[in-house]
């Protein structure tokens, strides 16, 4: 980006941004025409031809299929962002707002649900929140009761003392005193572990020889899978209007979508690339391929740390299109991360 910061004269980037904001704003591609009849570049038609194909040779914009206009490739929008990217802040009576909704919420999970579900509402792209890692639910304590007809009753305990009821639909009947022993073992084998690292080390027992492993272990590991295995995705993160990406041309590709929404279901790629950027400060941009991830080519994901205590302890964030208003997202993010954070801490 140095380098092209030299190679651009002040005519080149005036044109990019304005042609990086026309395609953003309108969605479609902008031709030197169009260009043209804007009053603040004050040349020809000519001469801004001659430019884009200067950046078209840098690879900042090109042509799709047989338009004559052109849009912006991923390296031209992060040339956008990192260099002539004018942030707009938020309207106070918005901010007032959003502080009031997610400060008036009971409990922490409500919190984050409202953060996520307001950042999406005012972005009109999908938010995330990944939750809070210090207070991240670990492995405490399992109880199992037997019912009726090889149903069994699940107890399970967190550190933060919720409970956690589920009933477990087993192959066979089991007696108390199986039921007794399976949770002495899993209390053993899980306690003071976090939920995820439980869902690992269930998944390793399970595909482990079971030579090793006497039938009383089995049962139990069978059982632990059946009532926390399948839970703890969703503990992780949580996720706002997905189906806004919907609205973008450049998403509704059928394929496309499917593969996005999948990402969405499993949600083990959004995890690793918010953990990514709980060690980072401030707000992080991913434009297209940057986050590592082919299903999110055509994405870009904006997130800010958020903090209790001067501790960062989740990410908050946004998925769009990388046709997303950059100027309004970033500070858009920046803030409703700061709000998260204050009103965790109260």
């Amino acid at each position: 980006m140095h380098r092209l910061n030299q190679e651009l004269n002040e005519r080149s980037r005036q044109l990019l941004k304005l042609l990086v904001e026309r395609y953003i704003s309108d969605g479609q591609p902008v031709g030197s025409a169009s260009l043209s009849r804007d009053k603040s570049l004050g040349v020809s038609s000519a001469t801004i031809r001659h430019v884009m194909a200067d950046l078209e040779n840098l690879g900042l914009i090109h042509s799709p299929h047989t338009s004559a206009g052109r849009i912006p490739t991923n390296k031209g929008y992060r040339f956008f962002v990192d260099s002539l990217l004018t942030v707009q802040q938020p309207e106070q009576q918005l901010l007032k707002q959003l502080k009031i909704n997610v400060g008036q919420q009971q409990g922490r999970s409500q919190v984050i649900a409202s953060a996520s579900q307001l950042l999406s509402g005012i972005t009109h792209l999908a938010g995330v929140v990944s939750l809070p890692k210090r207070e991240a639910a670990s492995f405490r304590q399992i109880e199992l009761m037997p019912l009726s007809k090889s149903r069994v009753l699940v107890i399970l305990v967190t550190n933060d003392d919720e409970v956690h009821n589920k009933v477990i639909q087993t192959p066979r009947e089991f007696t108390p005193s199986e039921l007794q022993c399976a949770a002495n073992y899993l209390n053993s084998l899980f306690g003071g572990q976090s939920l995820r690292q439980v869902k690992t080390i269930i998944a390793q027992e399970m595909s482990e020889t079971r030579q090793q492993m006497n039938q009383m272990m089995i049962d139990a590991i069978n059982l632990a899978h059946q009532s926390v295995g399948d839970d703890l995705q969703s503990d992780d993160l949580v996720l706002s209007g997905a189906t806004n990406l919907m609205d973008f041309q450049e998403l509704s590709d059928i394929s496309n979508m499917r593969h996005l929404f999948d990402a969405f279901s499993q949600k083990q790629e959004i995890i690793q690339l918010l953990d990514r950027c709980m060690q980072a400060e401030g707000v992080q941009i991913f434009i297209g391929d940057e986050s590592g991830y082919q299903v999110f080519g055509d994405c870009s994901l904006v997130t800010a740390p958020y903090t209790v205590d001067n501790e960062t302890v989740g990410v908050l964030g946004v998925i769009g299109p990388t046709r997303m208003a950059y100027d309004k997202v970033i500070p858009m993010v920046d803030i409703t991360a700061k709000v998260l954070g204050e009103a965790l801490k109260s």
